[in-house]
């Protein structure tokens, strides 16, 4: 893998915190954190923190294959008015980086639209929204609304709010809705059921793509029943899953940790040694993307302030990951009872 192309870290950009489009615009155009260039001058220590606590996004192959899709789609339902267009969901074990994913693509639609328009343009090329816990159509609609700022009082209908919503959006030419927490939806309830069908209706009275992101959102009940099987019958799947240590002749797991590598900025670390602990790493994170970075970045941190300036196998086993990874790499052992004396 090339060096890392860099993105605004979602980390430090929490997808709850991009749910407006005043912020999703702040996060589009916030500069990405730069890995140290030759002939640059030492940061100082206070610098080289922040940096590792911000740190880089590396392209990923799914974020590559959803840029892909998202465009292609894009250009495919141009000028279909119909019914509702082609749509696309991702889905994924948690800490896979389906979040990033989605939040690169809005990202690169908006600067593309941005580099494109004519002064005067205020257009809103994309809408970022979170399903609420528990999702019914109001609340769902109400978070539509908040996005472009629509007022929505409490005694408004959810006809009333789809409308306003409706309207806005069209007259504000979205044309990428990204809609992360699907797997929060549960048509099998009456008000989940309620939400969904105004998710189809929404799809259908406003013309852009939807782009779906959730955790394993195939074996969710999003995807049961007849509800269900309408939203499998317009979306295309992208899987994010778990990196593969190997995949043919390619070994896609080191290749992210050489690029995650290259982006360190610690004086005493070797370039070559992480990849060297690739089958270690994917153990340790079971191949999530998540979980990697957060230690890549965790070990940076304690090697600056310890004063080593690197990264070795002890630090990085000394550092405890968020439970998931851990369950995985050290699973609880069944405690063994003492047997009494004399058996």
């Amino acid at each position: 893998m090339s060096s890392p192309d860099v993105t605004p870290p979602v980390e430090q950009t929490p997808s709850g915190t991009v749910t407006t489009f005043d912020a999703f615009a702040r996060f589009a155009h916030t500069a990405p954190p730069a890995p140290p260039q030759p002939g640059q001058a030492p940061r100082s220590t206070e610098e080289r923190l922040d940096y590792h606590s911000r740190f880089v996004t590396v392209r990923t192959p799914a974020i590559e294959s959803l840029s892909r899709s998202v465009r292609t789609l894009m250009i495919l339902g141009r000028h279909q008015q119909v019914t509702a267009r082609p749509s696309l969901i991702v889905t994924g074990p948690a800490t896979t980086g389906k979040t990033t994913a989605l939040l690169e693509v809005g990202r690169t639609c908006h600067l593309a639209h941005t580099r494109r328009a004519h002064p005067g343009d205020d257009r809103v090329p994309v809408a970022y929204v979170l399903v609420p816990p528990g999702a019914t159509a109001k609340t769902l609609a109400a978070e539509f609304a908040r996005y472009l700022g629509i007022p929505v009082t409490a005694r408004m209908t959810t006809a009333q709010i789809t409308a306003a919503v409706c309207h806005t959006y069209t007259a504000a030419g979205v044309t990428l809705v990204l809609i992360d927490e699907i797997h929060r939806l549960n048509p099998r309830t009456s008000t989940g059921a309620e939400a969904a069908d105004w998710l189809k209706d929404l799809t259908e009275r406003v013309p852009a793509t939807f782009v779906y992101a959730g955790i394993d959102v195939t074996a969710s009940t999003v995807f049961t029943g007849v509800r269900g099987a309408q939203l499998a019958g317009r979306a295309s799947l992208i899987d994010c899953g778990a990196l593969p240590a190997r995949a043919g002749g390619r070994e896609p797991f080191r290749e992210l940790i050489a690029a995650l590598e290259q982006a360190l900025d610690l004086k005493a670390h070797r370039t070559g040694h992480l990849p060297r602990l690739a089958a270690y790493l994917h153990e340790r994170t079971a191949g999530r993307i998540g979980s990697l970075s957060r230690l890549i970045r965790q070990a940076a941190i304690e090697a600056i302030c310890d004063g080593s300036e690197r990264i070795t196998k002890t630090l990085l086993d000394s550092i405890a990951l968020d439970h998931l990874a851990e369950e995985h790499y050290r699973p609880r052992t069944p405690v063994r009872r003492a047997r009494p004396a004399g058996q």
